[in-house]
């Protein structure tokens, strides 16, 4: 044999063992290494899994009473890939449906869009949920509708009816707590992504629906259940040959809140009231914001916002034309988590206790003169006169602001003035921070904005993020405006240039605005009620806590929400006492006397102060009514708040006195314990009793529990 031979023997012997090596390494890799892999492919190829949707868990009051529930409820939904199939994209089919169900087909095809999808609307009228779902189109649905459609099935290709849990709203004691509960949408296919591989049973699915704002959003995890899972197996051509595995779902947890829906009902109605009596006065009123707390642990008893909106509007997809109209009524956000309002003078609990830290005598005399002048500027009284030397309790009583800018100017020079060092102290902003003010608090409600107090620090950031723009400004000269009015372009023209070069500088005029909650702070609703709650039980600043407890929907508790601490005010011995004593004169003698005359207050004193802040383009002030009472024995806080309202006194103080005549059970200035809202004239010490069958059980003498036909 020749050499030439051998050699292509050889190379043939390699070539063979390589291919043999290959094929034995490539075999250890999908037995060995991605067997499990390949193998749980296979399976999944071979079953299905049948869902059976979890129901969802209720939320209740402190009392038991539900405020949301579940119902059964005919729904139509529409298989966007079967109408893909059809020659004209389920025009004929969509044309159809639309007459069955006497909409308009046009109505139909923007629920089907994609968000974000060319021509479609906005959320929540476009589809969010994945693009692999079944989109509902309509809800509560006749039941002869529903038999038309699935009776002509060649007709209606793509389209289901079928029984769903729907939420429902009971609405105890007409209460409606709209931003409080939130309500649930589809789930998105971010969500879906998110979740990776995870095989979870609690996982989200395609057809899911998740809380997408309130209550429902923050604890949608506890709410939502673990699905029913039947998991069949299938041969190659799609016919189910057994069952490999079967779990039955498991309904979804309870929330139970601090709220009382009968308080709740009395605070709504409150703040209409204070918006429509601003109204009536010839003030705009065009939002408003009142909450009720538990000063002792921070527990939120009624919380409300206006406008406000029927939760049930959510139920099944919203419609455009709602949709809509909520975005024209700025009816969606909260104003008591959401929106960041100037506080004017109930700020000035927050400049007392800087004036304490800094030894200013609490019981000394100060000089109220009708206005302030520092350099150029006068700054003047807005809810009071001159009244000469008066004590510094009674400055709060009757709201005197030229004590509280002495004292800010006062404050300003110590630490330093216009050319104060980096890190000088900041007495306001620093006692503002000490009550977490311009910081959210944590309360259990997704979006909270946090709100800013001004402040030397506060300024610097602003000035650094806004240079850029300002120079800009200053070297274009408001060319637009200028056209148009040109005073009014030379006057921005010069604020411009002035921010441009050392609008990082905190001056006198800053601190002056800022003693009387004026200036660039802006807080919460929220915020300011944590605050006096702090001043009530001696410093200590809590979290927020709508959620008491997580049970069971056999009633089993899973989790009580013990109260949070945030930090405690550090103020010199006798400050609160002092504050407690000053608020309770406003109310006897001062700006909050008004609303409250004919009132029992020797039993049943109440702190009090009024605020009229100013707000750059509006035409009226927003008027502030803060509390809390008894101020000898402090349990709860009300603040109530209305935009463009006026004088907080006149407008807003009369809702505050409602409310507390519905706590304390006072009828024509009598107290009668027996007449107040919450049960036992207190709130709730204990959870509500659920039944093993899911239906809470409310007291006797209170709102009779759901009908135990309905779906728990």
């Amino acid at each position: 044999m020749s050499d030439r031979s051998n050699i292509r023997l050889v190379v043939l012997g390699v070539l063979i063992i390589s291919l043999i090596s290959t094929l034995l390494a490539r075999l250890f890799y999908l037995q060995i290494v991605v067997g499990d892999e390949y193998a749980a492919q296979a399976a999944s190829n071979s079953t299905r899994e049948v869902v059976t949707p979890a129901v969802r868990g209720l939320i209740l009051d402190q009392r038991g009473r539900p405020m949301v529930a579940n119902r059964t409820s005919l729904v139509v939904s529409v298989d966007r890939s079967i109408l893909a199939r059809e020659e004209d994209d389920g025009a004929a089919i969509l044309g159809r449906l639309a007459q069955t169900l006497e909409v308009t087909p046009e109505s139909l095809a923007e629920r089907l869009l994609p968000c974000g999808s060319e021509g479609a609307p906005p959320l929540p009228v476009c589809w969010d949920g994945s693009p692999y779902q079944p989109v509902p189109v309509a809800k509560d649905v006749p039941t002869q509708t529903a038999l038309k459609i699935m009776e002509r099935r060649s007709e209606f290709a793509g389209v289901t009816a079928q029984l769903e849990a729907v939420r429902e709203y009971p609405s105890p004691y007409d209460s409606n707590l709209a931003h409080v509960l939130g309500y649930v949408g589809p789930v998105t296919q971010e969500q879906l992504d998110a979740q990776g591989e995870s095989q979870d049973p609690a996982r989200l699915r395609a057809r899911d629906l998740v809380g997408r704002n309130g209550l429902e959003a923050q604890y949608d995890s506890e709410l939502r259940g673990i699905p029913g899972i039947t998991t069949l197996a299938v041969d190659q051509v799609g016919r189910v040959t057994g069952t490999v595995s079967e779990s039955d779902p498991v309904a979804g947890n309870y929330v139970v809140t601090n709220i009382d829906a009968h308080l709740q009902a009395v605070v709504e109605t409150a703040l209409e009231d204070a918006v429509l009596r601003s109204r009536e006065a010839g003030e705009i009123a065009d939002s408003g914001a009142a909450i009720v707390l538990d000063v002792t642990n921070g527990a939120v008893l009624a919380m409300a916002s206006y406008p406000t909106y029927d939760p049930r509007l959510w139920v099944g997809g919203i419609s455009n034309s709602d949709y809509e109209k909520l975005l024209a009524d700025k009816a969606l956000s909260s104003n008591v988590i959401q929106g960041t309002f100037p506080p004017g003078s109930t700020y000035k609990v927050v400049t007392t206790v800087a004036a304490a830290r800094e030894g200013y005598d609490l019981y000394g005399t100060y000089d109220c003169p009708g206005d302030y002048t520092v350099g150029s500027q006068r700054f003047r009284n807005f809810e009071s006169s001159a009244y000469g030397p008066i004590t510094l309790e009674r400055a709060l009583e009757v709201s005197c602001n030229t004590v509280f800018y002495r004292m800010a100017d006062e404050m300003w020079l110590k630490s330093g003035g216009l050319y104060a060092p980096d890190g000088a102290p900041d007495p306001i902003a620093d006692a503002a921070d000490s009550f977490a003010l311009g910081r959210r608090t944590g309360v259990d409600l997704p979006n909270e904005a946090s709100g800013l107090v001004s402040g030397r620090e506060e300024k610097l950031a602003v000035w650094e993020q806004r240079r850029e723009t300002w120079c800009a400004d200053a070297k274009d000269g408001f060319a637009d405006l200028r056209r148009e009015n040109p005073r009014l372009a030379e006057y921005y023209t010069a604020l411009a240039k002035e921010n441009c070069l050392d609008g990082f500088r905190w001056r006198n005029g800053d601190a002056i605005n800022a003693s009387i909650g004026q200036g660039d702070t802006s807080i919460t609703p929220l915020q300011l009620a944590m605050a006096y709650a702090a001043i009530a039980n001696d410093g200590t600043v809590y979290q927020p806590q709508v959620a008491k407890a997580i049970v069971t929907s056999g009633g089993e508790v899973v989790r009580q929400f013990d109260p949070v601490v945030r930090g405690e005010v550090q103020a010199p011995e006798g400050t609160f006492e002092f504050l407690r004593a000053s608020l309770s004169g406003v109310t006897f003698d001062g700006t909050g006397k008004i609303p409250f005359e004919g009132f029992p207050l020797d039993d049943i004193p109440i702190a009090s102060k009024t605020g009229s802040a100013q707000v750059f383009g509006d035409k009226s002030t927003t008027a502030w009514y803060a509390s809390f009472a008894p101020a000898d024995n402090p349990r709860y806080a009300v603040i109530i708040m209305v935009t463009q309202g006026g004088t907080g006194s006149v407008t807003v103080g009369p809702s505050v006195r409602t409310i507390y005549e519905a706590l304390f059970g006072v009828v024509d200035g009598v107290i009668d314990p027996a007449q107040s809202v919450l049960v036992g004239g207190e709130p709730s010490s204990t959870l509500p009793v659920v039944r093993p069958d899911g239906i809470p059980i409310v007291p006797e003498s209170d709102t009779p529990s759901p009908d135990p036909a309905a779906t728990p």
